[in-house]
């Protein structure tokens, strides 16, 4: 079971180094690159990357905690899980929903997002499904964070067997 807990953890924090990576990759690419057309069509694919790896990730750590020690507390198996399936979902959502519709605005759009108005309802709505993508890796990530430490202070109680040299006759039958 150490092993299986200790694999667990190496996918949940690769897969959070990356967010973090993630973020300075974003910040580099608009700083660096000569338009921020060019930036964001590179972080939007890095950013697809991390989004498939957090749901395939959550995926397999969702069905790899059906495999639980006896001795293991319910109640934190349960929260794992819950908070698995939270991230799976943010990650799902940031791409096949706020992605896809951000993909689908700048295509309307026409032109590069610079050159549009900041009051044009189109570079709105995308300025908002943009804060609704950064919500959505930070739910995913937080998610992420609380999972490890879950995983890494996983307590099993020890089962006490219950057999035949363990019955007390004396107990049971008041002698």
């Amino acid at each position: 079971m150490k092993l299986l807990s200790d694999v667990r953890l190496l996918l949940l924090g690769l897969w959070l180094g990356a967010a973090v990576f993630m973020i300075a990759v974003a910040q580099s690419a608009f700083a660096v690159l000569p338009t921020r057309e060019a930036a964001g069509i590179l972080v939007s694919r890095t950013l697809a990357i991390l989004n498939y790896s957090g749901l395939g990730i959550a995926i397999v750590l969702l069905l790899s905690s059906m495999i639980v020690a006896a001795g293991t507390r319910r109640v934190m198996v349960w929260a794992e899980r819950t908070l698995l399936i939270l991230m799976a979902v943010a990650c799902a959502v940031a791409q096949f929903v706020f992605a896809w519709w951000m993909l689908l605005l700048r295509t309307q759009m026409g032109r590069p997002i610079d050159e549009v108005p900041a009051d044009d309802p189109l570079r709105v709505q995308f300025n908002n499904l943009h804060q609704y993508s950064t919500w959505s890796l930070i739910i995913a990530m937080a998610a992420a964070v609380i999972t490890f430490f879950i995983i890494a202070n996983r307590r099993v109680t020890p089962v006490k067997k219950t057999g035949p040299a363990d019955f007390d006759f004396g107990k049971q039958f008041k002698i």
